[in-house]
């Protein structure tokens, strides 16, 4: 990580959504993107997966332009050994634009937990 003034990467996997929330309020892609492995895939809303740096930054560029805060709540965290599913709610702003996101992350042989798959349009709708 570089020697920004960004939070550290999370260790353990509940963190990751404020992690996540965290860098994307600075406005940081470079420090979004830190969250995800090397190979990670993002699910769009068009439901087509992208893969790799690129994918992963073009694919998060659009929700870091608006330049409005997220705002995340875990809604489940489910642990086996280094792998978690993650079910967060989320918006952006005065929430319009959110969702609820089905994740996959991974505990590295760092010890920090980053993104396999994030999948912010990946779950049902919000029960009312």
């Amino acid at each position: 990580m570089t020697s920004r003034t960004i939070s550290t990467l999370p260790t353990r996997p509940e963190d990751v959504p404020a992690a996540f929330a965290a860098r994307f309020n600075s406005g940081d892609a470079q420090a979004v993107r830190e969250l995800y492995e090397e190979a990670a895939a993002f699910v769009p809303e068009s439901g087509v997966a992208v893969h790799g740096s690129a994918g992963i930054a073009a694919a998060n560029a659009p929700f870091l332009a608006l330049g409005l805060p997220i705002a995340v709540r875990p809604r489940h965290v489910h642990v086996s050994g280094d792998v978690a599913l993650l079910v967060v709610d989320w918006e952006i702003g005065t929430g319009e634009a959110g969702s609820t996101a089905t994740d996959v992350v991974r505990r590295g042989a760092d010890g920090f937990w980053r993104y396999v798959i994030d999948s912010p349009f990946g779950a049902a709708p919000r029960p009312t």
